[in-house]
């Protein structure tokens, strides 16, 4: 908080911030973004008061953000912020409407997620482990393509013998069942023969690390970029990329986008729209024949 701060200086801007830190206890983080987001307001409205704003004002704020190269989920985001002040002055000071109410933040192209092609997937993945950590490595890459898993999902892994299909724990603990390619349960079953040796004496993890405890999703990006520094492939990769990869591949090849949101573990199937993109083969085959990796050499 600095001396001369605009949301401070207006009575209901800071009695809003006041409300939402002592009533609602929002965390430092959330009062933060409120408060630069009701600065924004306040510049915007270049001093008149908040109360007196009505639609118009916000539209053309709205366009004025806009101008100033923001993106739309950057006014989106303040658009909430606002409408939450607007939304306690009509609640708790008699105000007449909230002015931010059916005003919606331009649209934002969809930005379509970094993919490796196939032949790149299978650069990155054919590489042969020169020790006991690369061993670790490739069935932990070769597990987030064959399976599509996100890095939470990938680091949080048992120890346990992986057949056709592995449970995993995804997004607000929801759990969901996903095939594991041939090529990935080879790889898993070299990783589990030398575990033993890296593990330590009750270590439940089935990735761990040179110490012996459970792999740090910082360490499985780390280890993702040296691997694919090592194969020369040119791009940057992460983790994410071969989830992506995944996705993008197998919807190339079967064209069922429900499948695939399952598969992902997408609460919505828009989330998974944005692999449409791609051109669809709409081949009516199962898993082991559609995805590129699972088929049998």
């Amino acid at each position: 908080m600095t001396a001369g701060d605009p949301v401070d200086a207006c009575e209901s801007t800071a009695a809003f911030l006041r409300q939402l830190t002592h009533e609602r206890r929002a965390s430092a983080h959330t009062l933060k973004a409120y408060r630069r987001d009701l600065a924004s307001l306040l510049r915007l409205a270049d001093g008149r008061a908040p109360e007196s704003l009505v639609s118009h004002d916000i539209r053309r704020f709205v366009a004025r953000l806009h101008g100033e190269g923001l993106g739309g989920r950057s006014i989106g985001r303040q658009l909430s912020a606002w409408r939450g002040y607007y939304r306690w002055l009509v609640l708790h000071r008699g105000h007449a409407s909230n002015p931010v109410e059916g005003i919606r933040p331009p649209r934002t192209p969809s930005r379509l997620p970094g993919v490796l092609s196939p032949d790149q997937a299978g650069a990155l993945l054919d590489r042969t482990p020169e020790d006991e950590l690369e061993t670790r490595d490739r069935a932990m890459f070769e597990l987030f393509y064959s399976s599509g898993l996100r890095l939470a999902e990938l680091a949080s892994l048992q120890d346990a013998v992986i057949g056709d299909e592995v449970t995993v724990t995804g997004k607000r603990g929801k759990t969901r069942i996903v095939p594991v390619g041939e090529a990935a349960r080879t790889a898993l079953a070299v990783w589990r023969e030398v575990r033993g040796s890296l593990a330590a004496a009750g270590e439940t993890a089935l990735f761990v690390s040179r110490q012996g405890r459970r792999l740090s999703v910082r360490a499985v990006e780390a280890r993702l970029q040296r691997w694919a520094q090592r194969c020369g492939l040119g791009v940057a990769v992460h983790p994410h990329m071969l989830r992506h990869s995944f996705a993008s591949h197998l919807l190339q090849s079967s064209g069922d986008l429900r499948a695939v949101q399952d598969l992902l573990g997408h609460a919505s199937i828009r989330s998974t729209q944005i692999y449409t993109h791609l051109d669809f083969q709409h081949l009516a085959r199962a898993y082991d024949a559609a995805h590129p990796r699972a088929r049998k050499r």
